[in-house]
């Protein structure tokens, strides 16, 4: 036993120098405690290491210059290039971009004068213009959303009034402009009927699309709940129908946009349209080009905002 004892202790490792006292002990304890791979630092180390953290600045995310900003402006490059090369080509029948520019300055820097009807800034044109859609386009809306919510609820108004849908909505708008001139004796409102007649096709259509898929679970919890009509098309229709009815809108407001210029030109008066084609009489190509630019950023304008309303009346699955 005591042999045992004797040649166990033999084969213990020997303590080192210091090992036993005060400072080995406290020493070992604290290299214990710590990770064997994380050595600890000292007060002023980590002072250090936590500065260098709070001085540290990931680097900066360049993508959205190349995805986001580069893309328009190569595309407007390339634009402007093929622009330049017609100029060239046609030997300044087409005006180069430079001096379009140039143009645009002079004209918009008073875009509001008036010197008579038929002479009048670029800026009374175009409100001209969109005052015209406007109240074609909310005609249109007071007529065709409950029209689409009406023949989108009831089957037999859907089978009386979709063929009337089907053989009228491919006639060209300004078909129904001599119509207009006809019944309204007056340019103006002959210009309104148009921009009515081809609003109104797409949010009756969209409107009611949107009531048929109405889920018929919805529909079957109002019948069970004995509810009135009002209260389904407030309560249940209408939140599930707003996003086809925005994007019935949207496509109605940029159809509107697109006809009352061609409306103009054919009726006179003040607009973006009789301008384009007072202009041409006058060969102004360099206002003509303006025009069009004009055009397409009132257009771009007016998509945007509808896009924001639909948005932000909507939800956020369809939103996504």
């Amino acid at each position: 036993m005591v042999a045992a004892v004797f040649h166990e202790s033999a084969l213990l490792p020997r303590p080192q120098a210091g090992e036993g006292r005060g400072e080995g002990s406290g020493a070992s304890a604290g290299a214990a405690a710590g990770s064997p791979l994380t050595p600890t630092l000292s007060p002023a180390g980590e002072r250090e290491q936590l500065a260098k953290v709070a001085a540290y600045k990931p680097p900066r995310d360049m993508s959205f210059l190349w995805l986001g900003i580069m893309p328009p402006v190569l595309g407007f490059g390339l634009l402007v290039l093929l622009w330049m090369a017609i100029s060239i080509t046609t030997k300044g029948s087409i005006p180069s971009p430079a001096d379009t520019f140039a143009q645009a300055v002079s004209l918009f820097s008073d875009p509001f004068y008036s010197k008579g009807p038929n002479d009048q800034g670029i800026g009374w044109n175009v409100l001209s213009s969109l005052q015209r859609v406007a109240m074609g386009f909310g005609l249109a809306a007071v007529v065709g959303i409950p029209v689409g919510f009406m023949i989108g609820r009831f089957k037999f108004l859907s089978s009386m009034f979709n063929p009337l849908i089907s053989l009228l909505r491919p006639v060209s708008p300004l078909a129904w402009l001599p119509i207009g001139l006809l019944v309204f004796k007056g340019a103006n409102p002959a210009a309104i009927w148009t921009i009515f007649i081809c609003s109104i096709w797409p949010m009756i259509i969209n409107t009611a699309v949107g009531v048929q898929r109405v889920p018929q679970d919805y529909m079957n919890v109002a019948r069970v709940l004995n509810l009135s009509e009002w209260k389904i098309v407030t309560k249940i229709l209408f939140p599930a129908v707003l996003p086809y009815m925005l994007t019935g809108v949207r496509l109605a407001v940029g159809t509107a946009w697109l006809v009352i210029v061609a409306a103009e030109m054919l009726t006179g008066g003040v607009g973006i349209g009789f301008w384009v084609w007072d202009e041409w009489n006058n060969l102004n190509v360099k206002n003509i080009i303006i025009a069009i630019f004009v055009i397409g950023i009132v257009g771009l304008v007016l998509e945007f905002a509808l896009i924001k309303l639909a948005t932000a009346f909507t939800f956020e699955e369809v939103k996504n």
